[in-house]
């Protein structure tokens, strides 16, 4: 895993009002806050807190600052190519269930809560830009009391977000700001709209697999042989060492590209019956680092994702 130290400064925003919640600054959305074409920040389910990206081609993102989670990603035409589950809360109580959640700085159960706590707390706009009408946002999550209370390390990450005409890109950045080192493993929990019968991945062959179905404690080694990858019932199944570049046939007309940079590997998860109100809705396809990253202090670590459409 290739890492390098990085130095930045975070520009402040020309934010109408700023209010401070948990330790993290967020826009007021006591009224629309616009920072710059194409990104405002206004109102969202449960009165949380969201950030807008519209591009002038017509395709829109809505991110939540609750979670850094982006919740919808529409193409021109109108189709969110993401999906949110009906069970999801928007009341700061459980993590919001769909869209794109983090994982941080755990992947999955271990010695931390389910995921680790990126998803349970609020984000802060730090910058915004428009790059040739593509609207762009950076947030920010920093270590507070409650990140402390299970995972006592000093720690930036730096989340940005670019909306083009028919794709969104996103750059994480993790930063050890303490003094001692810290290791982590992390995720994008992607939540694909989708006709789960009708869904498939290409790119996969040839990877050693872990096949979390019989028993997720202790995943089944193995290696993929199939070309086309479908979900024919409960999928859980991690893929090591995955290519930069996989395709996702949604089922529903749509043939979403995903590329990434860094993520070294990748998750497939359907919970079939376990959800059976939405499982025929949506597969997840998660870019991911399952392995541990190690961080010196003052030590940085990026992974970029871009998911795009024909």
């Amino acid at each position: 895993m290739a890492m390098a130290s990085m130095s930045f400064s975070l520009p402040n925003l020309n934010l109408r009002r700023v209010n401070r919640y948990s330790g993290m600054a967020f826009a007021s959305v006591n009224k629309e806050t616009s920072t710059t074409v194409g990104v405002r920040v206004t109102e969202g389910e449960g009165n949380l807190p969201k950030v807008v990206l519209t591009s002038p081609h017509g395709s829109e993102a809505e991110i939540y600052l609750f979670g850094g989670c982006i919740t919808s990603w529409k193409v021109p035409s109108g189709k969110d190519l993401l999906f949110v589950r009906p069970d999801a809360v928007f009341n700061k109580k459980k993590p919001i269930s769909g869209g794109v959640p983090h994982c941080f700085p755990q992947f999955g159960p271990g010695a931390i809560q389910q995921h680790g706590f990126a998803r349970n707390l609020d984000w802060s706009v730090v910058d915004s830009d428009n790059a040739d009408g593509n609207p762009v946002v950076t947030l920010l999550l920093k270590d507070g009391p409650y990140s402390r209370s299970m995972w006592d390390f000093g720690f930036q990450a730096l989340y940005k977000v670019i909306l083009n005409s028919k794709s969104i890109s996103t750059e994480l950045i993790i930063t050890n700001t303490d003094n001692k080192p810290f290791s982590f493993n992390s995720a994008l929990h992607t939540y694909f709209s989708a006709s789960v019968t009708g869904a498939s991945v290409k790119g996969l062959k040839g990877c050693k697999t872990l096949d979390k179905e019989l028993d997720p404690a202790n995943p089944v080694e193995g290696k993929e042989e199939r070309d086309v990858v479908i979900f024919p019932g409960f999928v859980d199944r991690v893929y090591l060492d995955a290519p930069s570049e996989l395709q996702l046939d949604n089922g529903l007309g749509n043939v979403i590209t995903i590329k990434n940079t860094n993520w070294s590997d990748a998750v497939l998860w359907n919970p079939h019956l376990q959800m059976e109100a939405c499982y025929k809705d949506f597969v997840c396809v998660e870019n991911a680092q399952i392995g541990n990253v190690q961080l010196e202090p003052q030590q940085s670590w990026t992974a970029k994702q871009l998911l795009s459409v024909d």
